[in-house]
């Protein structure tokens, strides 16, 4: 998404203001956030250990290309994996396509939380997109094969309870582009049963369910679409001269099984987003913004405009 001016930040973010809290913690390595089909999480980097890895695992969340793609592969009590594909309707598996490999840098244990690279048999330095969570202490198996597989970064908060979720999921086997891959539904039917995730790059580690960053533009959330669908998806600022104004990323837009008090909703009757609670930081300050609402402004381009919000 296109930045906006100073000026149109603060029509748009700065009077949001409700209950001011400073951030007083820092946070070690760059913070991604995980929005899957079971709920959110994030992650943080480990930048001065494995700058190569993190760099490629940024170079593809920065582009967009983990957003809408699926888990492939779920080993019970082993790990949760995914990056690699999307799926189309009447198409199938969709391949992402993928950087030149980077150098394997093995350093730290591949323990239970820990997020590492996927590599091909027998070559060390063969990672492109495919990454995992261990949902098990894999040291011994991981840390001796390949050369090491590359740890790049650890689940964060209560992040793991989203991952043991994915992990408690039935799988289907669908061949080599799915060959583990876990569903939410009750019976499998097709792909769209399969559990989808969005990748991205953050401010702050945060575990409120909405939230609104000013210096990317990024909004990350999940609705409830005319009651009764519910996806996850994020949405970036786009330079306006009448307030805020958010595009929703179509690719992001994945399916997500629970529903939970104070998700955002969307009405196709008044073409209203209404987001209850939203988390704002701006300039180094969190804020609880309530009862914010954009109005769908340009249906074309999935575009919304701020419309009101509580004081």
């Amino acid at each position: 998404m296109t930045g906006v001016s100073l000026r149109q930040l603060r029509i748009g973010v700065s009077s949001l203001v409700l209950v001011l809290v400073l951030v007083t913690e820092a946070n070690a390595g760059t913070i991604v956030r995980v929005s899957t089909s079971m709920g959110d999480y994030s992650i943080e980097l480990l930048d001065d250990l494995t700058p190569l890895t993190v760099q490629n695992f940024l170079n593809y969340t920065r582009r967009g290309d983990y957003n809408g793609t699926y888990l492939h592969r779920v080993e019970n009590n082993f790990v949760v994996q995914g990056g690699a594909y999307r799926f189309q309707l009447f198409v199938g598996p969709i391949d992402m396509a993928m950087d030149p490999p980077v150098v394997n840098e093995f350093a730290v244990s591949n323990t239970y939380g820990t997020v590492a690279m996927a590599k091909f048999s027998g070559d060390p330095d063969s990672a492109t997109n495919q990454w995992f969570v261990n949902t098990a202490d894999n040291s011994n198996s991981l840390d001796a094969t390949n050369g090491g597989f590359t740890v790049f970064g650890k689940v964060l908060g209560s992040g793991m309870d989203v991952l043991e979720a994915i992990d408690d999921l039935p799988t289907i086997n669908l061949g080599s582009k799915a060959s583990n891959a876990p569903y939410f539904t009750l019976n499998y039917s097709n792909p769209l049963d399969f559990v989808y995730q969005n990748v991205e790059a953050v401010e702050r580690f945060s575990e409120a369910y909405h939230i609104y960053e000013a210096a990317s533009g990024l909004l990350i959330t999940s609705v409830d679409v005319d009651n009764g669908t519910l996806v996850n998806l994020s949405l970036g600022t786009v330079a306006s001269s009448i307030g805020l104004v958010i595009q929703a990323d179509l690719f992001s837009v994945i399916p997500r099984r629970d529903a939970y008090e104070g998700i955002a909703t969307f009405s196709s009757t008044d073409n209203r987003l209404r987001i209850p609670n939203l988390e704002v930081y701006f300039n180094g300050i969190v804020s609880v913004v309530n009862n914010v609402v954009f109005v769908l402004s340009d249906a074309d381009n999935f575009r919304f405009t701020l419309e009101s919000y509580d004081q």
